[in-house]
């Protein structure tokens, strides 16, 4: 970096956030940016380049104000994408030290745990090895592939890019989390910068960071599947996972953001019921809202702490930190993988079969560097596109703690022929309400975090009908490309004016949309139309309104032909036998419902007929 450069980014940071170069902000941002698989070091590079090039270092701060602002609403969306870039990293650095922390009302990470359990998985030495089937991934899909597969008596290698993990490793620190835990740190993005892209990458894949919401998949949308998602069989594998996941409802004492959701649709006399979640023990007031960066208690199902010690404990192998790079052929039949370490060792995995779970937009991307050349590799991505409306109230809400989702709506779950959105909370640590908000200056958006204590939000998740696509870029760089659909836009709009009612509806002083330009409206005759009347007038466009990406579906589809599908319903690719599906890729289009239970029961099904066939 030259030293202009440094200069102008030093410049950017302290224009988000004054005092942002004291601390160090700057070369945080660069260890984010260096993470992030959506931005490019060059890219970087240029970008820096130019606002040294027009002196913005040398321009008082309301001037540089200016400059990012005009950004933010520029026409093109490349500039919208390098504002919310430049923007979150910078505010998501400032407010991950402590004094920051302290001075809007955040306790800040919760320390290692106190009782934290030892690791019982011992990974096993990255190495050349052959086994029978070798699994590629840990999460929802791997996991219970690798289980069912191992405790049949077969010889199973499991391949996890990200690091072993275990509870001592959980101290909610948020910043902390994103970099270790997640895929890119959190920070990628469709590639236009419209929606952010979270997935796991460590021992357990995202099962260990989400939410442990756990719907089983809902009969309409197994009609809709057809094939073996109508078959008792696939009912008997959602009741195995179900039990072996500890799905239940036995720990949802609402958090203060539950019970305000609540009030709210109460009052509107809408549907509003207990959610179903993956634990056992769960705390609830304590370490459970943050369960975002892995829980500590062990108490989140994951299959962390269930199907991967089934599988350690029937003597699968388990190699963290080492990545997939392609799946080997002989004789017309997968014959393994080949792999590298963190450190950048070479390995190849041996084995009869391979079984592929590494997420949606992953899957996709190891199939395609394979030389799979089906046309449906990579495409039909649903992403159930979220986006959120926060609210400010009297009452100490403290968004960060609490169970962490302990009720959702269907109010507006079929809006249109299966197609509409679910009504859900989730605890709102800084970076969350850095991510959904607004910034129209540093003075406005301290003002903003400052509220944190008193803020709550309801998420809207939308199954969408619309369809993007994972692609190799140059250098064998991922690109997904995903646009809001304008029917999926259409929902997605009904959801933001049911959120504001029902936020309103339980008593908010002042309702906020997460558009890029700030919209918010005082509850009062008439001012819920303007307030909506805007939102139609700002629309969806990338980097006009905030959406993150939770659930990844599609990219390589199950079906009953090689024209309409990427494998087989048994998760077998068409193009290369002995390779297999089981993830949230095969699904045939997006679920509706958080997807974790549907992976596992996928994994579980069709591992079991893959164990029966190689016994």
């Amino acid at each position: 970096m030259t030293r202009a450069q440094r200069r102008a980014l030093e410049a950017i940071c302290d224009t988000f956030a004054p005092g942002a170069v004291d601390l160090g902000v700057p070369d945080q941002v660069l260890e984010l940016a260096r993470l992030n698989p959506s931005v490019a070091e060059r890219e970087l590079g240029a970008l820096l380049s130019l606002f040294a090039l027009r002196r913005f270092a040398r321009l008082p701060r309301a001037r540089r104000e200016a400059v990012l602002l005009a950004w933010c609403e520029s026409k093109y969306a490349t500039k919208r994408a390098a504002f919310q870039a430049l923007r979150k990293g910078a505010l998501l650095a400032f407010y991950s030290h402590a004094e920051n922390q302290r001075r809007i009302g955040y306790p800040g990470a919760l320390g290692p745990p106190a009782n934290g359990r030892a690791a019982r998985i011992q990974p096993t030495p990255a190495g050349d090895m052959h086994c029978d089937v070798c699994v590629v991934g840990s999460g929802a899909g791997g996991g219970v592939a690798a289980a069912v597969l191992a405790q049949s008596g077969l010889d199973v290698v499991v391949l996890e890019a990200g690091p072993a993990v275990s509870e001592a490793d959980f101290v909610g620190d948020e910043l902390d989390a994103y970099r270790r835990f997640y895929w890119g740190a959190a920070a990628g993005t469709t590639d236009d910068g419209g929606i952010g892209l979270l997935t796991g990458e460590c021992l357990g894949g995202t099962t260990t960071l989400n939410w442990t919401t756990s719907f089983p998949t809902p009969d309409a949308v197994r009609d809709e599947w057809s094939g073996p998602f109508v078959s008792d069989e696939f009912t008997h594998s959602l009741d195995v996972v179900a039990e072996r996941s500890g799905v239940c409802t036995d720990y949802n004492e609402p958090s203060t953001r539950d019970a305000i959701m609540r009030r709210g649709l109460e009052a509107l006399g809408w549907h509003v019921d207990a959610m179903p979640r993956n634990v056992r023990g769960c705390d609830q007031n304590g370490v459970c809202g943050y369960c975002g960066f892995g829980c500590q208690l062990g108490a989140k199902q994951s299959t962390l702490v269930t199907w991967l010690e089934d599988a350690h404990a029937a003597g699968a192998r388990i190699i963290v930190e080492t990545s997939a790079e392609r799946v080997v052929a002989r004789g017309g039949r997968a014959n393994g993988v080949d792999a590298v370490t963190r450190t950048g060792k070479t390995i190849t995995v041996r084995s009869q079969a391979v079984i592929v779970a590494c997420g949606a937009l992953q899957t996709p991307a190891l199939l395609l560097r394979s030389g799979l050349a089906n046309r449906n590799i990579g495409r039909h991505l649903h992403l159930h596109p979220v986006t959120g409306v926060s609210a400010l109230f009297d009452e100490d809400v403290r968004p960060w703690t609490g169970t962490i989702q302990a009720l959702y709506s269907d109010e507006h779950a079929n809006l249109d022929d299966g197609y509409g959105l679910k009504y859900e909370t989730g605890p709102i640590h800084p970076g969350v309400l850095i991510g959904f908000a607004s910034w129209r200056g540093a003075d406005d958006c301290a003002e903003l975090l400052g509220n944190l204590p008193r803020s709550s939000g309801i998420g809207l998740l939308a199954r969408d009908r619309g369809e993007g696509e994972v692609r190799l870029g140059r250098g064998g760089r991922l690109s997904v490309r995903y646009r809001l659909a304008d029917d999926d836009a259409r929902r997605i709009r009904v959801g933001i004016e049911g959120a504001a009612r029902i936020l309103e509806a339980a008593g908010a002083k002042r309702v906020y949309s997460s558009h890029a330009r700030k919209l918010s409206y005082e509850p009062g005759a008439g001012r819920r139309e303007q307030f909506l009347a805007a939102v139609d007038r700002e629309g969806f466009g990338a980097g006009r309104c905030a959406f993150f990406s939770f659930h990844h579906m599609g990219s390589a589809r199950v079906g009953a032909d090689p024209e309409q599908s990427a494998c087989r319903w048994n998760g077998e690719t068409w193009d290369l036998p002995g390779l297999y599906v089981m993830d949230g890729s095969s699904f045939p289009s997006a679920s509706g419902v958080n997807p974790m239970l549907t992976i596992e029961a996928i994994a579980h099904l069709n591992a079991s007929h893959l164990a029966a066939e190689l016994r």
